[in-house]
């Protein structure tokens, strides 16, 4: 019985003297927002869509310390979300978003260098990292990157006799063939003006027009002649009936939708298109071209880089905190979990270890880097565009019901620039 206590005793020792890390309350927990890219996002972060199983398991599996409450939020609603969390003083640690200017002004970010190693940051597209440099401090990294193009329906254009479109008025052509051909049973050209895809949209006519966000000092200038031309032009595909019927309330994937079912004749989309079709079950001959310009000038590919970052917390152990959010990257962006990420959705990379992967499994990836690398991309390191982005947004969507679009940009300017 002495020994019995004794050897009770010495284990309560041991206990005691290993200090809290022998306790389970221990851990850490990362609180992750990952964003909604397509049908299989879920499935390959909470499913079972890595090999049998997924991105949460098997990083836990791996990293013992560390859990991740991973929740995967619509694009619709993260924007939301996000600024719901942050007013109730509840941040997430991780944040995959299409922006994180607007988080700086109140400091709410951490440096990636607090959290990135230099293997991995060197590993970035150094293009990319370049956005993120503000004031001499990086404070996101790239997540994926997709580049925009024209798809069309190439039976449907072979049926009505025309030719894929490359200017503004010969859009309006084409489209008017296609209405009088089918009358009216299939869309001739698709235009998202919703939340979701808004800022796009503008960007794509702005830009073929020979304006854009900002001029060419880095100003805002989102109330130029291109520009409220550009707006004007859309607006009036729309009431022309041109396009699929509520601009403002039909996402991209409801328009990927249309076209995967032959209702739609054509669309701007990214590169991951030919997936969307066939997890859709479509059986489209479709082709891709560049996006259509205003006469006489010169069409711009569209680039879209979504990021990671992350928050700060003073209240957490910042070293133990830093170094699981290095572990979440580290495991992120690993070529064995990444390339898999990356090629579900046909996506881009932002890291240069998983390019050769991506291309021997698709050759067709090498074609679209080179897209990629002649794309123009929205303006995200500058503090208001989150504003701009919900801005241009709501000026399409006035415009759509009768609003002036000079006076609206022109009130947009003002309290962007003003």
């Amino acid at each position: 019985m002495k020994k019995l206590l004794a050897l009770m005793l010495a284990l309560v020792m041991v206990f005691a003297l290993a200090g809290p890390t022998a306790f389970a309350d221990d851990e850490i927990t990362l609180d992750v927002i990952i964003c909604q890219y397509g049908p299989n996002t879920n499935d390959w972060f909470l499913g079972s869509g890595m090999d049998g199983t997924n991105f949460v398991d098997k990083f836990e599996a791996e990293n013992p310390g560390i859990k991740l409450n991973l929740e995967v939020v619509s694009w619709n609603d993260v924007h939301q979300v996000v600024d719901t969390r942050i007013a109730n003083n509840n941040a997430p640690d991780i944040l995959n978003l299409d922006t994180f200017s607007e988080f700086l002004p109140d400091n709410l970010l951490l440096p990636v260098t607090d959290y990135c190693s230099d293997e991995l940051f060197d590993d970035f597209f150094p293009a990319f990292m370049q956005d993120f440099l503000v004031d001499g401090t990086y404070w996101a990294v790239p997540d994926l990157a997709s580049a925009r193009a024209l798809y069309y329906n190439a039976d449907i254009l072979e049926q009505v006799g025309v030719e894929v479109p490359t200017t503004w008025a010969e859009l309006e052509d084409v489209s008017q063939q296609i209405i009088d051909f089918y009358d009216g049973e299939i869309y001739p050209w698709g235009v998202d003006m919703t939340t979701d895809e808004g800022q796009a949209c503008f960007a794509y006519y702005a830009w073929g027009n020979g304006g854009g966000f900002t001029d060419e000092n880095g100003a805002w200038a989102l109330n130029s002649d291109e520009n409220v031309e550009a707006v004007e032009y859309v607006v009036g595909l729309v009431n022309k009936g041109f396009t699929n019927p509520n601009p403002a309330t039909q996402t991209r994937y409801d328009l990927q939708d249309m076209f995967a079912a032959g209702k739609l004749a054509m669309l701007i989309a990214p590169n991951q298109v030919p997936t969307y079709i066939k997890d859709k079950g479509g059986d489209i001959n479709f082709g891709t071209a560049g996006i259509p310009a205003a006469e006489g000038k010169t069409a711009a590919s569209v680039g879209v880089k979504d990021v990671m970052m992350a928050f700060r917390d003073d209240e957490a152990d910042q070293d133990a905190r830093n170094a699981a959010i290095g572990k979440f990257m580290e495991f992120f962006y690993r070529p064995e979990n990444y390339v898999g990420w990356v090629s579900m959705e046909d996506f881009l990379p932002a890291v240069n270890s998983a390019v050769e992967a991506l291309v021997e499994a698709n050759p067709s990836f090498a074609a679209w880097l080179d897209v990629l690398a002649g794309c123009k991309f929205y303006p995200t390191s500058m503090a208001e565009w989150a504003q701009v982005r919900q801005g241009v947004t709501t000026v399409e969507q006035e415009a759509l019901n009768g609003g002036d679009v000079r006076t609206l940009l022109d009130a947009l300017q003002a309290e962007i620039a003003g």
